[in-house]
């Protein structure tokens, strides 16, 4: 498999984490959009939202648990913060590993701009 977040969690590719579970890894993004912007992925490879089934639901309510402890561990909960997850290339998702974007540390303005 050429999945470079399957590459992060195997550990052959190096990452700077900031939570690990035996289910959940989360880290710095290495092109940030704010202050504080952290990937929180499942260890287990699901290629997008559209592929998760059965058991892949309570993994992702791991990584909104994970991602709410690491928002009080940045400093960002009570100011808050963006949970993130794009599915599929029109979303702009580049890597086809389900994971969510954890964005905060400063007043966020509109996710999309107006259409034409």
């Amino acid at each position: 498999m050429d999945c470079i977040f399957c590459k992060i969690i195997e550990g052959s590719i190096p990452s700077k984490k900031v939570f690990e579970n035996d289910t959940v890894v989360a880290f710095h993004d290495i092109t940030p959009q704010a202050p504080v912007h952290i990937l929180v992925i499942p260890k287990k490879h699901i290629a997008t939202m559209n592929d998760a089934e059965g058991e892949d639901f309570a993994l992702i309510g791991e990584i909104h648990r994970a991602a709410q402890q690491i928002a009080r561990e940045l400093g960002i909960a009570e100011s808050g913060y963006r949970l993130i997850n794009n599915c599929g290339k029109d979303s702009g998702q580049v890597v086809f590993h389900i994971h969510y974007h954890l964005l905060g540390g400063k007043q966020l303005g509109a996710l999309v701009g107006p259409t034409a």
